[in-house]
């Protein structure tokens, strides 16, 4: 079962706690898959790159944004120690499992959020960009699915969008710090992070990146 939102501005609130009133023990699961091209288009260059990352916020205050142009040079895979590639074990309880080039891999990138963490977060919101390649969103057949444990997953389908520009913000996730967490489809385009983060007031400062 899964609960699939059709309609911008569409939510889904999800409760963490089991019915023994225990709370949640298994991790939640944020996947982006999409069609990456295939043998020919790999061959010819024309596959699609696209990276999942987010921007999230932490109840004392701390925001930080977590992607591929953020941890490519230094990443370790290590997701015990804090690094541009978040962390799982200490705050923010987040961390991004690694980039996916787009080399004929099935499941994507993922980002996991520790159980523990989840009355430490505030909100995270999810966005994936084209890295490389043209801005061909309805090529992509993107799926984003948010998986609770004892819940249905929770899905924001992409590829019908025929926006030029090359950054989606996907979904809003609002932690309650009650052990509930609300997921809200927003699927809006964005020149690139500068302009997403000034739609949703993060605040940062950019510089040009890149994974090579």
């Amino acid at each position: 079962m899964a609960i699939i939102l059709e309609k911008g501005g569409d939510t889904h609130r999800i409760n963490l706690e089991k019915r023994t009133g225990k709370t949640l023990t298994g991790e939640i699961v944020i996947n982006l898959d999409w069609d990456k091209g295939g043998f020919l288009k790999n061959l010819f260059g024309n596959a699609i790159d696209l990276d999942l990352g987010c921007f999230y916020e932490l109840r004392n205050g701390q925001k930080m944004l977590i992607d591929g142009l953020q941890f490519s040079h230094g990443r370790g895979g290590d997701r015990h120690h804090v690094t541009r590639q978040g962390c799982y074990d200490k705050a923010p309880y987040i961390w991004h499992q690694g980039d996916d080039r787009g080399g004929g891999g099935s499941s994507g990138e993922t980002v996991f959020v520790n159980p523990i963490g989840v009355n430490d977060i505030k909100r995270i919101i999810v966005y994936t960009f084209i890295y490389e390649g043209v801005a061909k969103w309805s090529e992509t057949n993107a799926v984003v699915k948010v998986k609770v444990p004892g819940s249905e997953d929770v899905i924001v389908e992409m590829g019908q969008q025929v926006s030029p520009k090359k950054l989606c913000a996907i979904a809003q996730l609002d932690f309650g710090g009650d052990n509930s967490i609300t997921v809200k489809k927003l699927v809006t385009f964005h020149e690139g992070h500068s302009d997403c983060d000034r739609t949703y007031n993060w605040g940062f400062n950019y510089s040009p990146g890149s994974k090579d």
